[in-house]
């Protein structure tokens, strides 16, 4: 919990420093990206579970 909060205002701090627009996106996107990739974890998990769950009966 301690990490998003010092996270969070690394974020912050740099949208407040950055150069222009473009860089807002960027900063916004890389925060993105590890959500993204548990998203896309999780769904591959679940996908082989149910194909292995239907294969069994």
């Amino acid at each position: 919990m301690g990490f998003s909060l010092i996270q969070n205002s690394d974020i912050e701090e740099k949208i407040k420093n950055a150069p222009d627009s473009g860089y807002e996106v960027g900063v916004f996107i890389g925060s993105m990206i590890p959500f993204v990739v548990l998203v896309i974890i999780a769904y591959m998990i679940y996908y082989y579970n149910k194909k292995r769950n239907n294969n069994n009966n």
